[in-house]
């Protein structure tokens, strides 16, 4: 396996996870949860947002 690939891997899982956070936060706010869950969501939602956009960066990279 070559470094990128295990480098996409690792970018795919964080993106999974903040996602996954993020809703879980959002639904645990609107259940009536402290606005720190909200806050916590909104931050997860940017990184995922961050992930996605750095993993785009990747598409050139590693090709000969």
């Amino acid at each position: 396996m070559r470094l990128i690939t295990a480098h996409r891997i690792l970018i795919t899982a964080g993106i999974l996870f903040f996602a996954f956070f993020a809703g879980w936060r959002l639904r645990r706010y609107l259940g009536g949860a402290p606005t720190s869950d909200l806050v916590q969501s909104v931050v997860s939602a940017a990184v995922t947002v961050g992930l996605i956009l750095y993993y785009r960066t990747l598409r050139g990279w590693g090709q000969r």
